[in-house]
């Protein structure tokens, strides 16, 4: 792929979205891999997930602030607006609260928002195969994808680990799959020359 790129020629800005879960402290790796597909990335945390990650690292790797909270009334946007997001890790919590269209954070928010804008996006759930085995969680997983949400989830992909091991499985985690779901929902545009 030579790079996502936009109509005008411009390269294509991925919003990585990270929830709260251990996997978050490693998100610049992922920030790496779309970079070195030619995305130009945005750092966006929900609060829990703002608890793992080094902001001022993740700043300095992305170029831009990393953003966690709704902005104030008047302030300006500091982000360019997302031609994708990628919410990785996605949490239980996350994943519930948007397939019921809540939004009650930045990451939220801008999920919801970006569905009603057509704007692609994929999701690769990180959790223990208890809290994955509850049935609002698998409903919610059915709905997202059933509205167009790339789900990358399940044994094949992201193997489920019992309780209290996650620990365990951080440095097994595909990094790389979330965005091989997006390269299937963006084609790439031929830079302009």
């Amino acid at each position: 792929m030579s790079g996502p790129y936009t109509s005008n020629g411009h390269r294509g800005v991925l919003y990585v979205i990270a929830c709260g879960s251990p996997l978050a402290r490693h998100v610049g790796r992922l920030v790496d891999l779309a970079q070195s597909d030619g995305w130009m990335v945005c750092v966006v945390t929900t609060p829990d997930g703002a608890k793992f990650v080094d902001r001022t690292a993740l700043a300095r790797q992305t170029g831009n602030p990393v953003r966690t909270h709704y902005k104030n009334p008047g302030d300006l946007d500091v982000l360019p607006p997302a031609d994708a997001m990628l919410v990785c890790p996605a949490t239980v919590n996350t994943v519930n609260k948007w397939a019921a269209g809540i939004t009650d954070t930045l990451a939220l928010g801008l999920l919801v928002e970006a569905q009603g804008l057509g704007v692609p996006i994929a999701a690769v759930p990180f959790t223990n195969s208890a809290m994955a085995a509850h049935p609002a969680f698998r409903a919610s997983l059915a709905r997202l994808a059933e509205w167009g949400v790339r789900m990358v989830f399940g044994d094949d992909v992201v193997r489920l680990h019992p309780p209290g091991t996650g620990e365990r499985h951080l440095d097994a985690f595909p990094w790389a799959a979330g965005l091989d779901a997006l390269r299937e929902a963006v084609a790439p545009v031929a830079p302009v020359a």
